[in-house]
């Protein structure tokens, strides 16, 4: 006997459907209004380091205080900014991602067949 498509299976959860609930539509919506901008963002930030690199090894190599250039300060730049990016985003999944995971979890778990 076949089911239609979003029919669960017998004793099974509907993935589908939980898929397409309005509290995980929110969930994607919330992860992905953080994340693309972000990585733009970061993916921008360092394609001009790249560039500045390639194209303008002058403006890299001014001296900012002793040996310290600028090329220096950018690319130690580009760590402050990964793990400051990394902070953000933890801070974000604990305070807007994670409780709407978890209520999404507890559901699936109270539909899930004892074993």
């Amino acid at each position: 006997m076949s089911h239609p498509v979003n029919d669960a299976p017998p004793g099974g959860i509907d993935y589908v459907a939980v898929e397409e609930s309005p509290r995980f539509v929110e969930l994607k919506r919330k992860h992905r209004s953080f994340v693309f901008p972000l990585a733009v963002f970061f993916l921008v930030w360092y394609f001009v380091y790249v560039l500045l690199s390639s194209f303008a090894p002058d403006f890299m190599a001014q001296s900012v205080w002793g040996n310290i250039n600028v090329g220096l300060l950018l690319g130690l730049g580009q760590f402050v900014t990964t793990f400051a990016i990394t902070m953000w985003y933890v801070s974000f999944a604990n305070r807007s991602l994670d409780p709407i995971s978890t209520e999404i979890r507890e559901r699936l778990e109270k539909q899930e067949p004892s074993a």
